[in-house]
């Protein structure tokens, strides 16, 4: 098998938010990045992208320009040998071992799915850009679906399972483009649609503040949007979905963003793992027990010095600090990661949106406002952050697009009349 060595020293495991912007911010010393894809998702642009408001591929920013200084290999984790300190990767052009001086674990999370009847048969996710063309398609086709089927009330039913910011902030924006797109249609104009919003916590957005969460939940409901809150998804067999609470929902469409769980790559790189399966760290972002080895972002327990007794939420937000404060770590005298959030910001759909800011609460036109502000300043490349703002001007003028295209991807074979 060939070996190879990192470049600079320093392997980095992961190219999404947390493991990129360190390989970023090392610039010229260099990193190796390996990751399954040769992008950086920024998700919380996700929403937009899936209700069309954004093109997918300006949400995703290219691993090669974004850090010009680093190496990107294409691949998965296949085995780690601490003592010869170096990785297994399985590469698009086979096994390759890659030695390290330093070793930076950012493999991210993955949906957590609970053992629901029916949930794994016939649920969607809502954790990447695939999910969110294949859920931008899902409404268009059940619109479609609709016109044929106009009396059956499942054909247009949606049920989107957890109420954080991935779950509300998508229903809002696809809630949005299938109103827009009534106008396409106009036998359905009439026809009920059932959006449904349903979370095990006691109300919506338990991140923020309770006013903007109330705001947040006064809102959906005033579009017709149901929110059951203190109750769980009991089953769904892709018609129905029973809530514990004993409502009975027609639906075809059920999204689940009931939280994630970290890598199930980890166990496979002899680290130390906590309860929930993430890497355990000290306050520098070394893993316990290790002098060459480091973690960060959604599959990692990272301590914050600034809210002692906690450990960082999954959000980008966290994310790129923990990201400025191990670059720095790994080529200086490391220092405690400690940041205390200045805000939070989501999307409630055209126009509306709630954004806390140091001393100010916003909602409506000014929380969507200062929203968008706030994700195109954290975009990272001036050419993607134009192209944003060039979707949101469009979108600003024009009718949403509404053509469904699932057929990307299953191109037909060379022959095939079908």
């Amino acid at each position: 098998m060939e070996r190879r060595e990192a470049r600079g020293g320093t392997l980095v495991l992961g190219g999404g938010f947390a493991g990129s912007y360190v390989a970023r911010l090392l610039k010229r010393n260099g990193a190796t990045i390996v990751s399954q894809e040769n992008f950086m998702l920024y998700t919380p642009l996700l929403p937009e992208a899936a209700s069309g408001t954004l093109e997918p591929r300006h949400v995703v920013v290219p691993l090669r320009q974004m850090c010009p200084h680093a190496e990107l290999l294409l691949g998965d984790v296949s085995s780690h040998d601490r003592a010869a300190r170096s990785i297994v990767v399985h590469t698009l052009a086979g096994p390759l071992e890659i030695g390290y001086e330093r070793l930076v674990i950012a493999l991210g999370a993955r949906t957590r799915v609970l053992p629901v009847p029916g949930l794994a048969d016939h649920g969607m996710g809502f954790k990447d850009l695939a999910d969110a063309i294949a859920l931008r398609n899902r409404v268009l086709l059940q619109l479609e679906r609709a016109t044929i089927h106009p009396d059956d009330p499942s054909e247009l039913g949606f049920v989107f399972v957890g109420a954080g910011y991935a779950g509300v902030e998508a229903l809002a924006e696809l809630n949005d483009m299938a109103q827009a797109a009534l106008r396409s249609y106009p036998s359905l104009r009439e026809t009920p649609q059932r959006w449904v919003l349903a979370d095990a916590a006691p109300k919506i957005l338990p991140e923020i503040p309770r006013r903007l969460g109330e705001y947040a939940a006064r809102r959906l409901e005033r579009r017709g949007i149901e929110i059951h809150v203190g109750t769980t998804l009991e089953s769904y067999d892709g018609r129905e979905a029973v809530l514990a609470n004993g409502v009975r929902i027609p639906a075809r469409t059920l999204v689940w963003t009931a939280g994630v769980r970290a890598s199930p790559l980890l166990p496979e790189l002899d680290v130390p793992l906590d309860e929930r399966g993430r890497v355990i760290v000290d306050e520098t972002l070394r893993v316990a027990g290790s002098d060459d080895m480091w973690a960060l972002g959604d599959c990692t327990a990272v301590p914050n010095t600034k809210t002692p007794g906690m450990v960082d939420p999954p959000t980008c937000q966290h994310a790129l600090r923990q990201a400025r404060r191990l670059a720095k770590n790994l080529t200086a005298t490391p220092k405690p990661y400690g940041y205390k959030m200045l805000g939070q910001v989501a999307t409630l759909g055209h126009f509306k949106g709630i954004a806390e800011i140091p001393g100010l609460h916003l909602w409506g036109f000014p929380g969507w406002f200062v929203t968008r502000s706030y994700h195109l300043y954290q975009l990272p490349l001036l050419t993607r952050k134009l192209r944003v703002v060039a979707d949101w001007t469009v979108a600003l003028f024009f009718p949403r697009d509404i053509v469904e295209l699932s057929m990307l991807g299953h191109p037909r074979k060379l022959g095939d009349d079908g």
